[in-house]
């Protein structure tokens, strides 16, 4: 798994960029043909034979959906959106860095924390929206006397967040992509093969690592008890 030479290079962008953005018109395609298949599902409750595309989506969703009711609680269907998109998004990503001749966005710091940045962005949003101007008591603590001390340690540890998310699926993905080239380097045949799995395991971990956070970070955010 060389990254010496990418398919996406002649482009003019850096790697990182041009492969986020395949994989995002990538999803965007996907999800525009199984809109339509969906649509006329409802007109029909029988579930299609075989691996389909729409029972690929609707499976999808299903866990997503089964992840943020189990973290975030009653209304967690309005977070799916957000969730199923950092999932998708860095599973891609992160298996794509496997095949030989494409850089791997989320081992580029750059990306995963604008990555974070956006999960940041969305929960103190959902927070906002849930709690009006008294999400700010979140910032504050139980006590007045130590709520100046409260509000220094909360407003670092929030802004901790979208580096903390990033470094984390950088880092490990970064290791994880040197590990796989070094072997597929050093032999060619049997051994890599070996990497390739747990490479592929560490792509689903990491995946579903950042979109728990995420999820627990929107449950933390519109929580009325604190």
């Amino acid at each position: 798994m060389e990254h010496g030479f990418t398919w996406l290079g002649s482009l003019g962008l850096p790697d990182a960029i041009a492969t986020s953005l395949l994989v995002a018109m990538g999803l965007i395609l996907f999800a525009v043909v199984v809109r339509g298949r969906l649509a006329a599902a409802v007109q029909s409750v029988e579930p299609e034979d075989g691996v389909t595309l729409r029972n690929v989506a609707e499976t999808f969703v299903e866990a997503i959906q089964g992840l943020a009711e189990g973290v975030i609680g009653h209304g967690a269907e309005k977070y799916v959106p957000l969730l199923a998109t950092f999932f998708i998004f860095i599973l891609i990503s992160n298996l794509l860095g496997l095949v030989p001749g494409f850089a791997p966005p989320t081992s580029n710091f750059n990306i995963t924390f604008a990555l974070g940045l956006v999960s940041f962005v969305a929960y103190n949003y959902y927070g906002a929206r849930a709690h009006g101007v008294g999400y700010a008591k979140q910032f504050l603590g139980p006590m007045l006397l130590l709520a100046p001390l409260m509000l220094l340690v909360e407003i670092f540890s929030h802004a901790f967040r979208p580096i903390s998310l990033g470094i984390r699926l950088f880092a490990n993905m970064f290791a994880d992509h040197k590990v796989v080239e070094m072997f597929t380097n050093l032999t060619k045949v049997g051994v890599p093969v070996i990497f390739y799995l747990l490479g592929s395991f560490v792509s689903v971990v990491q995946a579903f690592v950042f979109t728990m956070l995420s999820a627990i970070y929107i449950a933390l955010a519109i929580s009325h008890d604190h």
